[in-house]
């Protein structure tokens, strides 16, 4: 778009506000029969995570990652791509690894769910943080719960027999800062 030309970005933009705040301003304030319907969307539910029932009323739309992070502020969990394309997100569900911004929360009922939170006990690490730490397996952090769930999921699996079948089964979590090689030493340092 040129600098001449009869929409500029700026001018969309003022045009846009100008909408949006005649609408606010001439929209009534919202009635209680209003608030109820918008109430009435929530479905209430109860959560099994790390041990603890947790009861929520939330939208069905909300996905489970969102459930965890904003709901029970239990923000270990990484929102990273929200497609489940990164892994940051891993969480255990009944012990199986899942992309918990991929499922909604309603659909996670009656179930054990197992975030990072969760693998501490009292003040003592899981091993695999532990050996986490020990390999240096971590840099920026942001994919380190996903990794860590994923490699607790890929231990209890039985995939630890070489680094080819860790790396395989460990491929649904990406990790910028390229610590492979070192997330790869900590589960076999953890598995053992």
């Amino acid at each position: 778009m040129t600098a001449d030309s009869e929409y500029k970005r700026r001018t969309v933009l003022k045009a846009g506000s100008a909408a949006v705040t005649a609408t606010l301003v001439a929209t009534p304030a919202a009635t209680p029969a209003a608030a109820a319907q918008t109430d009435s969307s929530s479905v209430d539910m109860t959560l099994r995570v790390n041990g603890r029932d947790h009861r929520l009323a939330v939208e069905p739309r909300v996905t489970l990652l969102d459930a965890l992070r904003e709901r029970l502020d239990l923000t270990g969990t990484k929102k990273g791509c929200d497609r489940g394309e990164c892994g940051a997100c891993t969480v255990l569900v009944d012990g199986r690894r899942i992309k918990s911004c991929l499922t909604l929360a309603v659909m996670r009922q009656n179930v054990e769910i197992t975030t990072i939170e969760g693998l501490v006990r009292g003040d003592k690490l899981h091993p695999l943080q532990e050996a986490f730490i020990r390999q240096d397996a971590l840099q920026c952090g942001g994919c380190t719960p996903g990794q860590i769930m994923s490699g607790v999921a890929c231990i209890s699996e039985g995939h630890t027999r070489s680094a080819d079948e860790i790396r395989e089964w460990m491929s649904g979590n990406l990790c910028r800062c390229a610590c492979y090689p070192n997330i790869v030493a900590a589960i076999q340092d953890a598995a053992k």
